[in-house]
């Protein structure tokens, strides 16, 4: 039955919150590079600027899962937008390493709750795993383009290129629904199903962000650091793009074929792996294989995943939460980098740690398949 969530205004407005709530995760590389390049940031001072803007998403997020069902949607939209754009704009006033941490948390704050907001109303669909499947295709092609046009831009350009993203939803608040529609329990859905498991799930979530926040915020950076060439980096996180959206066309045929509880488990152990190939190392062929492959498995991942709590929990309330956990990963993973680079672990260290975080979700995924505890729930269907 179609739902208020379904309608193309809806829609839209969400899909656009989207992409442009997550524009500071997806451009990471560039802005991180930006920091250091633009405004002499250290290395380890830029893990500080990410954890603390992209754990403002997760702070965000929660708050808004916290009150999301006694406040109006609308609400949180216009007001979330106006404070990111608000904070966006500041950082254009000042280069000094405290206020732009400052507001870069605010931002993030924000920015989490806007996102929130977006994500739970595509969660609140007729059709949750259709929906993500579609909307992170939409975000590799914006990735595609962020990547190329803001290595393009001073460092006051990218903050004016994110405030006016957000800027661009202040006049279609109004599409957002202003509450949620009444939806059966999950529980009613899965009645065997243990309280615990989408909790572990969305754990899963947050390790899977450690690994995806540690690689993502150095990735470029340490190429630089190996004597890459300039331009050949950046050609490949850009064309890495199209490696994206093949993850988006093949997750309807690999979850139909191995079922998405084992589609999540062989695309884990696969991130993993693709990112410990960096530790021995990071010539040229290593940096292509592993950063094509990574951004196809990123988004497999995130299909797989966010699908997964969709049917664990039909009524979409977990996933406000979902930027939560991702912004919480993305504190853990740059945070716990940087003092890894400090300390002189190197890239290497920093690699090792993002592929052990991957193995940590990996972990929690096989224990939720030896307990058999969400078998009926990570089914065979396809996600179409």
């Amino acid at each position: 039955m179609a739902r208020a969530f379904d309608s193309w205004r809806a829609l839209s407005l969400s899909l656009y919150m989207v992409l442009t709530g997550y524009a500071v995760l997806v451009g990471i590389p560039v802005v991180s590079a930006a920091w250091v390049g633009k405004l002499g940031f250290t290395e380890a001072q830029v893990g500080q600027l990410a954890a603390a803007d992209l754990g403002g998403l997760s702070l965000g997020a929660v708050l808004c899962a916290w009150v999301l069902p006694k406040v109006n949607r609308r609400h949180v939209v216009l007001g979330a937008a106006a404070l990111a754009v608000g904070a966006n704009l500041a950082c254009m006033a000042t280069q000094d390493f405290g206020p732009v941490l400052a507001l870069r948390a605010t931002a993030g704050v924000a920015s989490g709750a806007y996102t929130a907001i977006a994500v739970a109303a595509l969660g609140a669909t007729s059709r949750p795993e259709r929906t993500y499947a579609w909307v992170l295709f939409a975000f590799a092609l914006a990735q595609a383009l962020e990547l190329s046009l803001l290595p393009m831009l001073s460092m006051n350009g990218i903050y004016l290129a994110l405030a006016l993203g957000f800027a661009g939803a202040l006049p279609f608040f109004h599409w957002m629904p202003s509450h949620a529609e009444p939806q059966p329990d999950s529980q009613a859905a899965h009645p065997a199903l243990p309280k615990w498991v989408p909790w572990l799930v969305m754990a899963a979530v947050l390790f899977s962000y450690v690994n995806i926040g540690t690689y993502w915020t150095y990735i470029e950076l340490a190429a630089q650091d190996a004597a890459l060439p300039s331009g050949w980096i950046r050609g490949v996180l850009i064309g890495a793009s199209a490696a994206s959206l093949l993850g988006c066309l093949v997750s309807t045929t690999l979850s139909r074929r191995l079922g998405l509880g084992r589609a999540i488990r062989w695309t884990l152990a696969a991130q993993a792996a693709v990112v410990l190939l960096l530790v021995g190392g990071l010539q040229t062929g290593r940096f292509l294989a592993s950063v094509s492959a990574f951004s196809a498995l990123w988004m497999l991942s995130d299909i797989f995943q966010l699908s997964g709590i969709a049917r664990i929990d039909a009524s979409g309330r977990l996933a406000a939460l979902i930027p939560g956990a991702q912004g919480l990963g993305q504190i853990l993973g740059p945070s716990s980098a940087a003092a890894l680079l400090g300390s002189g672990a190197g890239y290497r260290g920093v690699f090792a740690l993002a592929a052990a975080a991957s193995g940590v979700a990996l972990a929690l995924h096989l224990f939720l398949h030896w307990t058999r505890a969400a078998d009926r729930a990570l089914a065979t269907d396809d996600l179409s």
